[in-house]
């Protein structure tokens, strides 16, 4: 299948590694342009000279606790490539610990990065590809596409990860609201629900256990395939939700976990 990627342009968050590389791997693979954004400058430097450099990649860093870096990678993407797309915005989990357990100072953190830096990315990217703002005399976008990278704890209380079960949640009724306002702009949003992917955030996990091998085989009895999934697993159904083969996708949210999610 063609998936129509191909010289389009996307921003991604929390890009140099795990699952928001694992998805710039997939859409320049597919003929497409990224903005990598993450906090580590050498990090997401050498993520985007790994996808082929300044052709293919432009690297920024930044927190999404900043207020100005949804816009700065907006303009970045219009300036370097001369269109924007779309966006995956993927933030790091928050500590493990239990809701009551947890300090007020990491709700607080929490809040600020996981929550109120997505809603903020969400609403610039939304804007600049509904052409909010935009020149009378320039061509209006045709819309695009934004994934939010949540996680199964939207739907249900993940033991131990007490912030994530408070944060996720709402901000998959965001992404409803947002792809709601911004669907008749031909805007689409998608929650994308990662369950039990090997990446580092889950490696922390498991070893955190006492017994990784243990914790991971236990794991992985009550995924009904058996197995934790690969990253570029979960890059393949983001770059698809992204890309304009999905546009008639918008306002859901889709887990990506071997079958771990028991609603329907």
């Amino acid at each position: 299948m063609d998936l129509g990627l191909a010289d389009r342009v996307y921003v991604l968050t929390g890009a140099s590694r795990g699952l928001g590389y694992a998805t710039a791997e997939c859409l320049v693979a597919d003929g497409a342009k990224v903005v990598l954004s993450a906090r580590d400058a050498d990090e997401v430097s050498a993520a985007a000279t790994r996808l082929g450099g300044p052709a293919h990649a432009v690297a920024i860093a930044g927190d999404l606790a900043d207020a100005a870096l949804p816009q700065r990678l907006v303009d970045t993407a219009r300036e370097r490539f001369g269109r924007l797309d779309g966006a995956l915005v993927s933030v790091g989990g928050p500590p493990p610990g239990s809701a009551a357990g947890v300090s007020d100072e990491q709700w607080r953190q929490s809040f600020e990065t996981v929550f109120l830096g997505t809603v903020r990315a969400l609403r610039t990217v939304a804007a600049a590809l509904a052409g909010d703002g935009e020149p009378a005399d320039r061509a209006r976008p045709a819309g695009g596409a934004i994934g939010l990278v949540l996680s199964t704890s939207a739907r249900y209380p993940i033991t131990g990860l007490g912030i994530s079960n408070g944060l996720r949640p709402g901000l998959a009724g965001v992404a409803k609201d947002v792809a709601d306002e911004y669907g008749p702009r031909g805007v689409r949003v998608v929650g994308l629900l990662p369950g039990r992917i090997m990446t580092d955030r889950n490696r922390q996990l498991l070893a955190a256990s006492g017994d990784a091998e243990r914790a991971r085989a236990e794991a992985e009895a009550g995924i009904p395939l058996r197995r934790i999934g690969d990253p570029a697993e979960f890059g393949r159904v983001a770059a698809f939700v992204l890309s304009p083969a999905a546009g008639y996708l918008t306002g859901v949210t889709i887990p990506v976990d071997g079958g771990a999610t028991r609603d329907l």
